[in-house]
């Protein structure tokens, strides 16, 4: 909220995560978040990288990134 200057009013947190299963019969997870309508921030299984979907998101990459598990944590779970 405080990202985005939005301090009253209602507004959304979406997360969505799963597996796919691909033709090839490997699984491929994902993870995402978003904000009000809007992509925030989703977690690349391949890098292991959450990556921004602006620069208000940044602040939210980095911390997690840097949380002790964190990236280990999704890794696991998907």
């Amino acid at each position: 909220r405080d990202r985005y200057n939005q301090s009253r009013g209602v507004h959304t947190w979406l997360r969505v995560y799963g597996c796919d299963l691909l033709s090839d019969g490997s699984v491929h997870g994902s993870s995402r978040f978003g904000y009000d309508g809007r992509d925030f921030i989703s977690f690349d299984l391949g890098s292991g990288r959450f990556v921004a979907a602006d620069s208000a998101a940044e602040i939210t990459r980095r911390r997690w990134e840097h949380e002790e598990n964190e990236v280990e944590r999704w890794t696991n779970y998907l």
